[in-house]
């Protein structure tokens, strides 16, 4: 199925309509969520024969651009239930069956959602300030404080990792696994009072002897950069889905720019369109020729995961350069789209107001500019020298 098929015009534009409502009053996107989920599109990853879409990386990708034109935060969270079901899918294809029952939850409506980031770790995944303490039965109790947990308000499925520090003889040993909603032990605050993305409603989530039991304990790694295939396939979905949202962002910010020249007229130049001076051409243009380069990048490395393309150690590189570009570059065209436009922009209630402080948000998401930066330098030029 197309973007086009799944997120048909009527419905896009009714999300359109919803999104500035939501930014105003810092609400969560419920009906958005609901004709979401009501059309399939929480099943993108799920196989057609379990009656999903069956779509691979590249594809869901697309949607979510498409989707990201209409309402960024929306789009913004629901990557969070597409990243589990794209791990379970990207796994799967390279023959790990450990997250097939994400992929046959989703099918039935669960909705996943990620609670992996912490204050202050900035390891991500290859550390965690959460204590994950063995019990008797093979499940894990988790303690510590998860933060951005995007669709707090929706989620029925929470995956989470921390530490076992005893485990490995000492060296420590992360462990990931997943509870539901009516798991007892875990809070989520009301703090999400934000910039932008305000609708994703990404609350901090406390822990405190939180058990995720043994059957949802799907795996232990070691502490530090490993390369499991859990790893790569988290990077991989997290990375090209959140690229799909900025992207989708900065074309609709190109689009209103646009719109907004064309209809701007110049005293001075007799009321003739704004379309015709040379200056604001030019940040058209150049906002237009920085979202062309942006495009095929994205296609290009969502396809070769679909392909099993084996790029060795420059993939990690290029998925984290693909989500820097994708960030930076839809804060430039927004910039330039609001310089295009003018002082209207500059007010509550303009689109590209609410775009301007949504696609800030693009700057916390890892991989951050700095961490992507090392790990393209190490794949080209080696590690610093100690």
């Amino acid at each position: 199925m197309s973007p086009e098929e799944l997120l048909p015009d009527e419905l896009l534009e009714r999300i359109r309509s919803r999104a500035a409502g939501y930014d105003r009053d810092n609400t969560f996107f419920h009906e958005d969520l609901e004709e979401l989920a009501a059309a399939g599109y929480l099943k993108l990853f799920v196989p057609a024969s379990d009656g999903g879409a069956g779509l691979g990386l590249e594809a869901a990708a697309q949607c979510q651009r498409r989707l990201a034109t209409a309402a960024p935060a929306t789009a913004l969270a629901v990557n969070m239930h597409l990243v589990w079901t794209g791990v379970a899918h990207v796994l799967a294809a390279r023959g790990d069956n450990s997250l097939d029952f994400v992929l046959k939850e989703a099918a039935q409506g669960e909705v996943f959602a990620f609670g992996n980031s912490e204050a202050g770790n900035d390891s991500v995944l290859f550390d965690s300030r959460t204590t994950a303490t063995p019990e008797q039965d093979g499940g894990y109790s988790f303690t510590g404080t998860k933060i951005f947990t995007s669709l707090s308000p929706a989620w029925t499925r929470l995956g989470i990792f921390g530490k076992d520090a005893a485990a490995r003889d000492g060296a420590g040993e992360l462990v990931h696994g997943f509870i539901t909603r009516e798991t007892s032990g875990y809070r989520i605050l009301d703090d999400w009072d934000t910039l932008g993305m305000r609708a994703s409603q990404s609350a901090t989530t406390v822990l405190e002897a939180v058990k995720a039991p043994a059957d949802r304990i799907f795996r232990k790694l070691p502490v530090g950069p490993n390369a499991d295939p859990l790893i790569f396939a988290i990077f991989a979905c997290f990375e090209s889905l959140l690229a799909a949202v900025y992207t989708g962002l900065g074309e609709r910010a190109l689009a209103v720019g646009v719109e907004n020249v064309k209809r701007r007229t110049s005293f001075k130049n007799g009321g003739r369109s704004y379309a015709q001076d040379p200056d604001i051409r030019w940040k058209v243009a150049d906002a237009a020729m920085a979202m062309d380069v942006l495009y095929p990048q994205l296609r290009t490395v969502t396809a070769d995961v679909d392909a099993l393309a084996d790029h060795g150690s420059q993939w990690f590189p290029k998925l984290v350069g693909l989500k820097v570009n994708a960030t930076e570059t839809a804060r430039r065209v927004v910039d330039l789209a609001i310089r295009a436009s003018g002082g209207s922009s500059y007010f509550r209630g303009s689109e590209l107001e609410r775009l301007y402080r949504d696609v800030l948000a693009g700057m916390f998401h890892p991989s951050d500019d700095e961490s992507a930066h090392n790990t393209v330098a190490n794949a080209w030029l080696g590690p610093l020298e100690d």
